[in-house]
């Protein structure tokens, strides 16, 4: 089985979800605590960072979208082997899900930005004075904006990040507002071919909220992990009116594959080509790149009604 892809984590066994408290919000996410410092407060507590770091490794995807984002890219040293957006990232072997505190420490950072505190990596660059970042998944929207303005305040970039942010609310808003509410329709969002799903209490499913939709997957969701597992038998009872594949880059998944699985081509959603083949990092991201995922569900929602 494919790692299951999610907004916090990509795991070989299961699902992480990360419920530690993310930064302060917009107007106190950082503030001056001395000379050419700055604390910004994370979910390892309140950071001392350089006010304008030189050396910036990120062990994650999204932030690094973010640091780029911000204008903070030229700041960035290296990234994580899974980090391959932008382009002309620092792309690195360093790995976000197996961090290796001498690997991290060889390129002298004066910061280091994380999702995930795996095997006590937070502690170890601390033992060492490296100023270390942990902006968890975010839970909600709001969160990903703290997030984003945390990471403007420990990069010298402030006012970039409060602008991104800025228009991420407005074109998200705009998005919604043009899509006519799709109350009573139904969805299926997929993370991979063995039918692993979110529900509506998750990030990915909150957004599918904003619009109205119905989840399948919320009924089956005995565990209420948030990321079940569905049966082809329940996704063909459902007949859900809108499919949502996030597993197109990763596992080769579209409408043409869908239709092939045994029982599928009857689904409405097959039938009326209402199958979206997304592109799997942005919908498995809380970054700069969310309102280009809302935009992708408007799209379907408008042309279903």
């Amino acid at each position: 089985m494919r790692p299951v892809r999610t907004f916090g984590a990509v795991m070989a066994i299961g699902v992480v979800v990360v419920t530690a408290a993310c930064g302060g919000d917009d107007g106190e996410a950082g503030a001056a605590s001395s000379a050419g410092t700055v604390t910004v407060q994370a979910a390892n507590g309140a950071v001392t960072v350089p006010a304008a770091p030189k050396r910036i490794v990120s062990l994650s995807p999204t932030h690094t979208e973010t640091l780029f984002a911000i204008g903070a890219g030229s700041q960035v040293v290296a990234v994580s082997d899974y980090s391959n957006y932008p382009a002309n990232a620092p792309r690195t072997k360093l790995s976000g899900f197996k961090p290796n505190a001498e690997a991290i420490i060889k390129y002298r950072p004066d910061l280091v930005v994380l999702s995930d505190d795996m095997d006590g990596i937070v502690k170890a660059l601390e033992k060492v004075k490296v100023p270390v970042l942990l902006e968890p998944a975010a839970a909600n929207m709001d969160e990903t904006y703290d997030e984003i303005n945390d990471l403007g305040q420990a990069t010298g970039h402030t006012a970039e990040a409060k602008k991104l942010t800025g228009d991420m609310r407005a074109e998200i808003q705009q998005t919604v507002a043009a899509a006519a509410k799709a109350k009573g329709r139904t969805y299926y969002h997929e993370l991979d071919p063995q039918l692993h799903s979110v529900t509506s209490k998750t990030f990915v499913g909150q957004v599918y909220g904003l619009f109205g939709l119905q989840n399948v997957a919320d009924k089956a969701d005995k565990a209420a992990g948030g990321y079940p597992q569905l049966s082809r038998e329940h996704v063909l009872k459902q007949d859900p009116d809108l499919i949502f594949l996030a597993d197109t880059k990763c596992c080769g998944q579209g409408a043409a594959a869908l239709a092939k699985r045994p029982g599928w081509s009857g689904l409405d959603a097959v039938k009326n080509e209402n199958v979206v083949e997304l592109d799997d990092d942005i919908a498995s991201r809380w970054g700069p790149r969310l309102p280009q995922f809302v935009k992708a569900i408007g799209d379907a929602v408008q042309k279903v009604q």
